[in-house]
């Protein structure tokens, strides 16, 4: 079977990739930015923080997405991905799960300017993945799909024709979707079937027809690609793997069902250098962690637990800083944002709690450079 070589993936996708901008949007004294979606049943916003060198956070404003989020409480939209930064850190992306839209910001610097707000394709829009000039977006209202855009330099999205597909299951609560590193293909966790699907990206950017592989763990929920191309998932049974993915779209487990010993394990960020990812465990407030071998393999660090939020925190979706030095979770029992540095050996190191987030509001999604 022939299969995706680790490494020479990501040369590939850095030489062949279509690309919107050169030069990443980031502030010339290393500083960055980190947002969050309030995902507001009426009028959903995104809260803007300046990110200091030392990783701490000051708020600097909100902006409207141009439409409306679902509401609810505690991880209401149930995905991994909800609030997408370009790779080149120039355009975010939004889901408006309550209107059935998208909204696309031009960035500059923690400062944001809508330029777009499309159908998403479908219905509840939760989660989207976004590589080069494409971009697609997780509807999981109705029976569920995945449905693409095009996106222009300044942000515009335009939909590809005939770029929705279904999914494995009218039924099947998916929560995630990823490019792997070569753009050659979008994978999306079901959490309700135990399925992990693949498409084949094509010249056009729509989509082949789907693959359906089973998942190593029960509730696969978030997928991300280490930069090797090692495809890694964390399920909500607290459990996290690796897997190969071969280029007829079939996976194969590398590392198979390591325990995270945390509860409610649903969100994963791999570092930008490759060499760790790292679980968001909700029920005990904590992050696992564990390193990337070149071969895809994973090894818990040190007693697996690396880093801990204050109790209750209900720590949810993760992201890190573009230099990854920084791990920012959004801790939406307590409408916060912890921080951690990311030492050199993958321990965190808590830092402060930036806190004033309207917890009533659903929040859902975090994004950081």
């Amino acid at each position: 079977m022939k299969s995706i070589k680790f490494f020479a993936a990501a040369s590939l996708f850095a030489l062949g990739a279509a690309t919107l901008l050169t030069a990443p949007a980031q502030a010339e004294d290393g500083a960055g930015a980190v947002f969050v979606m309030t995902n507001a049943a009426s009028n959903n916003q995104i809260a803007a923080y300046t990110r200091n060198q030392d990783g701490s956070l000051q708020a600097a404003a909100s902006y409207s997405t141009g439409g409306n989020g679902s509401g609810g409480t505690i991880d209401p939209l149930h995905s991994q991905g909800s609030l997408r930064l370009s790779a080149d850190h120039r355009l975010l992306f939004a889901v408006n799960a309550g209107s059935g839209t998208v909204s696309s910001f031009a960035v500059d610097g923690s400062e944001l300017t809508l330029a777009d707000t499309q159908p998403s394709g479908g219905s509840a829009p939760s989660a989207l993945a976004q590589s080069g000039d494409l971009l697609y977006v997780l509807n999981s209202g109705g029976s569920g799909n995945v449905s693409g855009f095009h996106v222009s330099a300044h942000g515009h999205l335009r939909p590809i024709a005939n770029s929705t597909r279904d999914l494995s299951d009218t039924a099947a609560g998916a929560t995630s979707l990823a490019f792997s590193p070569n753009r050659q293909f979008l994978v999306v966790t079901e959490r309700a079937t135990n399925n992990i699907d693949v498409f084949r990206v094509l010249d056009d950017g729509s989509l082949s027809t789907i693959q359906v592989n089973p998942s190593a763990d029960a509730v696969p929920f978030a997928a991300v690609f280490a930069p090797n191309g090692a495809l890694i998932v964390g399920a909500a049974s607290n459990f996290v793997s690796s897997y190969q993915l071969h280029h007829d779209r079939t996976l194969s487990p590398i590392t198979a069902s390591l325990p995270t010993l945390g509860k409610a394990t649903c969100w994963d960020v791999v570092t930008p250098s490759g060499r760790f990812v790292f679980t968001a465990n909700a029920g005990t407030a904590n992050l696992s962690g564990f390193a990337i071998a070149r071969d895809g393999s994973l090894a818990p660090l040190g007693a697996t637990i690396v880093g801990a939020n204050p109790a209750g925190s209900v720590n949810l979706d993760t992201a890190i800083s573009a230099d990854g030095k920084f791990l920012y979770t959004l801790n939406t029992g307590t409408g916060s944002i912890g921080a951690f540095s990311v030492d050199h050996d993958g321990f965190l190191t808590a830092l402060t709690t930036t806190g004033g987030l309207p917890v009533a509001f659903g929040l859902n999604g975090i994004a950081a450079y």
